[in-house]
């Protein structure tokens, strides 16, 4: 079973992605901000980071700096979610270690055919 670390500060949304995530099977460790995420990244083993652009703490692109910096699992494959849209912010995050880029509002189907190709899965 594949294991996925969700960092979303939105309550509702992480229970939405929790939800859609664990139907198809996934293992889903959450997390309500940035540095929340980085510790539980630093206790467990992932095989997806899905992180909100915007969070408390250190917001997504600092996680992501910082996994990417760090010695252990920093090849982790990472999605963003963000409601910014605009074409050299979502360069900015792929520049930084994102694997991959989803903007918001989002349909459950269209995060699964994400999560699947980003993991390889058919």
């Amino acid at each position: 079973m594949k294991r996925i670390l969700l960092a979303e500060d939105e309550e509702i949304i992480r229970m939405l992605i929790v939800d859609t995530l664990e139907d198809e099977d996934y293992h889903v460790d959450e997390a309500a901000d940035g540095e929340e995420a980085l510790q539980l990244f630093e206790r467990n083993e992932y095989d997806l980071l899905i992180l909100d652009y915007m969070m408390p703490g250190y917001t997504g692109m600092e996680v992501i700096k910082k996994v990417r910096a760090g010695l252990v699992n920093s090849e982790v494959k990472i999605l963003m979610l963000s409601a910014k849209s605009q074409k050299h912010e979502q360069e900015m995050i792929l520049s930084v270690g994102a694997n991959e880029f989803m903007q918001k509002p989002f349909s459950p189907l269209q995060l699964i055919e994400k999560v699947k190709a980003i993991l390889d899965e058919d």
